[in-house]
């Protein structure tokens, strides 16, 4: 077992991140940015899992914290989805140029 074994989830994963990377910062909908920085969670799980299964040394470490990083993905996608619904009953929109409130 090697990282050779490992390319293809490799690959994968870095196409996803470029994928969730461009969406999150060339989309204007609010919506679509927090799906993109799931996408690019998601690359970070497969790389963490790959490694895990068939790195140098293979252990269950790079699986737990993948277990700890989908937990924290959806508090991110909780806590979100909140202030997006909230800034959508007050702008009307879910356009990130629209949101900004805080800047005064």
């Amino acid at each position: 077992m090697g990282v050779g074994l490992a390319t293809p989830y490799l690959t994968l994963a870095a196409i996803l991140f470029c994928i969730g990377l461009y969406g999150a910062l060339a989309k204007k909908s609010a919506i679509i940015v927090l799906l993109s920085i799931e996408l690019m969670l998601n690359a970070v799980n497969l790389n963490l899992v790959a490694f895990s299964k068939l790195g140098v040394q293979p252990n269950l470490t790079g699986q737990i914290f993948s277990l700890f990083n989908i937990t924290i993905a959806a508090a991110e996608v909780a806590v979100g989805i909140a202030i997006l619904i909230t800034l959508y009953r007050i702008k009307g929109t879910t356009d990130v140029n629209e949101m900004d409130s805080l800047k005064r």
